[in-house]
């Protein structure tokens, strides 16, 4: 095994795929326990997860909460093992999963099941950065444009300043754009491996202090976020380059396989996503894609991440082609991926162990979790297109998605 300290296998031929979990849609205690001990074989440590952890103190809870009264009980399943082939996630990965969506688990292991058929998913993080966006309101436009033109000189003291407010922060770039009296700029920032939302807010704001003090031409008033940022909003702003971190995973599905496991052919498939992404075009959505959301709402959840950041992450572009043999070629880009295995809510003890699992605790593993976010992505797109392409999504939902004998007890007590 690669990763001794995370425990994730190195090759498609290791252990985990060798060794399978019990069925996901098996929900017994005894499905649970060997779920719980295969796990802990493999060397992870999931006493929190199992709700056998010493839990966390109220007082640790400073920073992250306000009034409060105890924990929201959300369950966690695992799929996998998934293999990726990625610049930073090499490997075979469970993937821990929190959600209450029945048949979500199951459609993701039934993807990595077809997936890792065909060699698994290749994926990759290539930029990395996260936006703040002031305005500065003038008198009039001379004002905005006299402001504009001596701010484009003022880039390197602006770092400088940058640098003070953390050891991570650094602004990489800024882009200035003039609407009538008011000066829009996007300061762009690395954030090394933490998400970065409160970092680049604190250096935005040490920024807005010091060219207050030094501009030629005084603004009437400014704002430190106009909501040019994107931030925790569905926009084209990510295509542009990245916000977070964008990553891309991708695929080939022989037609064969795409037989064997959704009972359709490969010209169904892209037909499939064809007529979804004319309906997608009609709805007037950012980005286009069928369910990223579920996939990074649920990893988000296990792994401690700002899941309002979701909203913003669903900005992505799904890929569904048609190969010369034959084949199809799927692939999905996340341009808005704002993640951090560093600050935030990783550092809570199930948040902790979840990241463990993926082998991305602390610094250097941002950029290995975002490949990760993709590869899951990826499968949740297959999924979801493959269901309707066969014909199965209605009934697919109907047979697992519903609550049956558990949920009426548990509204009979």
């Amino acid at each position: 095994m690669s990763n001794a300290d995370d425990k994730t296998p190195d090759t498609a031929t290791d252990a985990p795929r060798a060794r399978r979990l019990p069925s996901t849609t098996d929900c017994s205690r005894d499905a649970m326990l060997a779920r719980q001990l295969r796990l802990r074989e493999d060397g992870f440590r999931i006493d929190e997860i199992a709700g056998q952890g010493a839990g966390i103190a109220p007082e640790d809870l400073e920073g992250s909460i306000e009034g409060f009264i105890g924990f929201a009980q959300v369950p966690i399943g695992v799929a996998g093992p998934i293999h990726i082939s990625g610049g930073s996630a090499v490997g075979d990965f469970f993937i821990p999963l929190a959600t209450t969506e029945g048949t979500l688990i199951a459609s993701f292991q039934h993807a990595f099941n077809a997936m890792n058929r065909c060699g698994g998913i290749t994926a990759l993080c290539t930029q990395e950065r996260v936006a703040r966006a002031p305005c500065f309101e003038f008198a009039n436009l001379a004002e905005a444009s006299a402001f504009a033109a001596w701010l484009g000189a003022q880039l390197d003291p602006l770092r400088e300043t940058t640098a003070t407010t953390s050891r991570f922060c650094r602004l990489l770039e800024m882009d200035i754009s003039i609407v009538g009296n008011l000066v829009y700029v996007l300061f762009n920032f690395s954030t090394g491996d933490a998400a970065g939302q409160n970092m680049v807010t604190l250096a935005t704001q040490k920024i807005c202090e010091r060219l207050l003090a030094e501009m030629p031409v005084k603004p009437r008033s400014f704002l430190v976020e106009s909501v040019l940022s994107g931030d925790k909003r569905a926009s084209a702003m990510a295509f542009r380059s990245a916000r977070g971190r964008n990553a891309s995973a991708e695929i080939v599905l022989p037609a064969k396989q795409i037989s064997r496991y959704w009972r359709c052919d490969a010209s169904r498939l892209v037909q499939t996503w064809d007529l979804a992404t004319a309906g997608m075009v009609q709805s007037g959505a950012a980005g286009l894609q069928a369910n990223v959301a579920n996939a990074l709402a649920a990893m988000f959840i296990a792994c401690g991440q700002d899941v309002a950041c979701v909203s913003e992450a669903t900005t992505a572009l799904t890929r569904v082609e048609l190969t010369r043999e034959g084949d199809v070629y799927m692939s999905v880009t996340l341009p808005n991926l704002i993640v951090g295995t560093v600050g935030g809510g990783t550092y809570l003890p199930t948040a902790r162990e979840s990241l463990a699992m993926l082998g991305c605790i602390g610094t250097g593993t941002a950029r290995k979790f975002a490949e990760i976010c993709a590869a899951v992505a990826l499968a949740g797109e297959l999924a979801v297109v493959g269901a309707m392409g066969s014909g199965a999504f209605a009934s697919a939902h109907a047979s697992g998605g519903r609550k049956g004998r558990t949920a009426g007890k548990a509204e009979s007590t």
